[in-house]
Parts: structure tokens; sequence; C-alpha cells
């Protein structure tokens, strides 16, 4: 397991908020932290500890009148780390070379890839010649219905067809570098993890291998949780904590946090 942090962007400021609350409409959400540092900080503070791989997520969609700010934002926090960030929110394989030019390590992608709630494999192509299979993070996030998990898109707020299995893992794979999925349903409220999602990942082991990346978020909100989460998904899994670290808040010291990975 490797801790993998997070600068989660909203109206141009560092925010922590509740997942299933993001409402494009009016850029609203439900907040848990607002920080008075920028994003480039929190690069910086990153980038002191060699946490690699950690996400800067733009969760203003292009249309609104903070996309500019967030973005922004964003770009700041990739030229502090060059390569030691990974960037999401909106990518598409028009602006990928942007952000990966930017300093971005890998750029992270959902929504593009769907269409009409299908994984799109013309547009996946497009991603991989944009950005190639190296630079490319998947992100599956995804929330529950009728007790099945499904990629979700749009900042959370739509549904797609496509669940989560491992036949979707093992087919995807091939097209990423690595996995970020959010449990949508949890994010932010640190209530516990969704257990049978981390069990499906856990098992997921393309070709006999347990190597391939997977970071999974939501519902942290103790170090009991992260110790569920560190068995359940038997080591292999890797984590993101947002609302419930002290950097954001929370009450779990960062740097104890660092000390169980």
């Amino acid at each position: 397991m490797q801790f993998r942090p997070c600068i989660d962007i909203h109206n141009g400021k560092v925010k922590q908020i509740v997942g299933g609350s993001l409402r494009d409409a009016g850029d609203i959400a439900d907040e848990n932290f607002v920080s008075g540092q920028d994003a480039s900080f929190y690069a910086r503070l990153y980038q002191k500890y060699n946490l690699k791989n950690g996400h800067v997520i733009l969760l203003n969609p292009a249309s609104s009148p903070y996309y500019e700010a967030t973005k922004k934002a964003a770009l700041d926090a990739l030229s502090a780390w060059p390569g030691g960030l990974q960037a999401g929110g909106g990518i598409n394989d028009s602006n990928a070379e942007e952000f990966l030019t930017a300093g971005a390590s890998h750029v992270i992608v959902t929504s593009y890839v769907f269409k009409d709630g299908k994984i799109s494999f013309e547009r996946l192509k497009k991603m991989l010649s944009a950005a190639g299979r190296e630079h490319l993070v998947l992100d599956l996030s995804c929330r529950k219905k009728d007790d099945r998990y499904y990629i979700v898109t749009d900042r959370w707020q739509k549904f797609t067809d496509v669940e989560i299995s491992l036949d979707t893992l093992t087919e995807l794979s091939s097209y990423c570098d690595e996995f970020l999925i959010h449990a949508a349903d949890v994010e932010g409220k640190q209530n516990g993890i969704e257990e049978p999602l981390v069990s499906l990942l856990s098992d997921f082991r393309p070709d006999g291998s347990s190597s391939f990346p997977i970071t999974y978020a939501g519902g942290i909100g103790s170090f009991k949780d992260l110790q569920q989460l560190k068995n359940l998904g038997k080591d292999r899994l890797n984590v993101t904590i947002g609302s419930a670290l002290d950097l954001f808040g929370g009450t779990m010291p960062f740097e104890d946090v660092l000390r169980m990975m």
C-alpha cells in the first residue's frame, strides 16, 4: 500500500467536499474544508515527502465561471512539482498535452471516454494517442445501485451502464497505467470504507500479477478504517485520504498515516 495525496480544487480553492453533493448548476457542494493555502503549497509539501502520483483534480466544468481560476490553481500545483502529480477533471484528447507539458506525470480521465453511458473505445484510443498509455490513468469512480457498483461521470453526477467487475477492470487495464477509484457514495463522509468494493478491487490481478496500481478513495475517517482497508485490500491497494487528514481539518495526523504505509 502506498499513500497517494490529493489536491481537490473547486471554485479556485483547495477543498474537501462530500462527493455526492457536487452540482454543476451554481457550482455548489457541501464543504468539509476550505484551505487557506493555495494548491502549490500542497504540491511542495508532497514533494518534501516524495509522495509521487498524487492527484490534482479540477472539480469545476469548463463551462463554469470559476473554471479558469480552478485551472490556474491546478497548473500552479503541477509546475511546483514537475513530474510528481497527476491531473484530472475535464481532461480529453485536446487538452491532455497541455497538462502533461505543465508538469503532470499522468492525466486522469473519466467522462470523456464514456458516451451515452457506455465505454467509447474510439475516445479511449484518442486518449492513448494524445497521452500515451504510460501517462494515462482511468478514473473509474463509482456509486452503488441495486447492490452493484457502476462507474459515474461528470463529477460523479451521472450513472453509466458500466459495472465495476473483474472483467471490466481486465479490459480497461490494457489502455492505461493505473486506476483511480473513488467510492463516491461515502466520499467525504468519514463513515467507513465500501467493503464490498474494496474486496472486489483486491481480487484484481491481471495475468496473475498484483502489480497493477489501483488507488482507492472514500470513507476513511480513522486509523481503524485505514487498517481495515489495508487488510481487506490485501495490501494491494493504494490509498487517498481527504477530509479525515489533519492537513484538511481532520483528526488523522499526516505523518502517522505515512508511517502505516
